[in-house]
């Protein structure tokens, strides 16, 4: 299991590290948004701990940009703020749980196991194109074993063509897909906007085919 840890106090990045590795964990550590940033682009994370306040910007806005990103990665976010509210922000901002400073060893493995065991079972359903792989559990995306980080309207069309390999889709059922939790009707021209920003992201335009006159599809040999 690999764990991110996110707290720009050194001490207790040190201690924090300390008690995941005697612990069996695996982890690394972040003492800034921006690091913590770079180290999610590199690697997947079974986990991630969290402080609240950062030296360049809050946890929690971090936390929400990450969801709204796509990230599903369970985090435990930790702070001094012990009003009630201030965990509610927390809960509603992503945080899968949260701790408040000063906290046990005892009680901060128990929750990290907590989260571990809700996650466990829920690793696999992975979809397999060529050099194309994603993730529907983690929606995690990845092309020849390197990371691709999409919006959740980029991921959510992906997924869809994915789990329809073969199949051609029409750009109405796609639009209908992607607006499925909406009354809006939107323009077509959407769905070709997130495919034309897939195809670069994924770097291999080829993967998405377009059927003229009709959508879009992923061949699957």
């Amino acid at each position: 299991m690999h764990i991110l840890i996110v707290d720009d106090n050194e001490e207790l990045q040190y201690g924090l590290e300390k008690i995941v590795s005697e612990a069996g964990y695996v982890s690394d550590a972040a003492l800034t948004i921006q690091e913590a940033q770079q180290k999610l682009e590199e690697k997947n994370y079974d986990l991630m701990l969290l402080d609240w306040m950062l030296p360049d910007g809050s946890g929690v806005e971090f936390l929400q940009k990450l969801r709204d990103e796509g990230y599903v990665l369970p985090v435990l976010l930790f702070s001094s703020k012990n009003e009630v509210t201030d965990k509610v922000e927390a809960l509603d901002m992503g945080a899968d749980d949260y701790l408040e400073k000063p906290f046990s060893n005892i009680e901060l493995l128990a929750r990290m196991r907590a989260l571990l065991r809700r996650e466990a079972p829920q690793k696999q359903s992975i979809i397999t194109i060529g050099s194309l792989q994603v993730d529907t559990v983690q929606r995690i995306v990845t092309i020849d074993a390197k990371r691709v980080h999409l919006s959740a309207k980029e991921y959510e069309l992906l997924e869809f063509l994915a789990r329809n390999a073969n199949i051609v889709l029409t750009r109405f059922q796609l639009l209908e897909h992607l607006n499925k939790d909406f009354d809006v009707t939107v323009s077509s021209n959407i769905v070709d906007a997130h495919i034309k920003n897939l195809r670069k992201k994924l770097g291999k335009p080829e993967i998405i085919e377009t059927v003229r006159g009709v959508g879009y599809v992923i061949r699957k040999q």
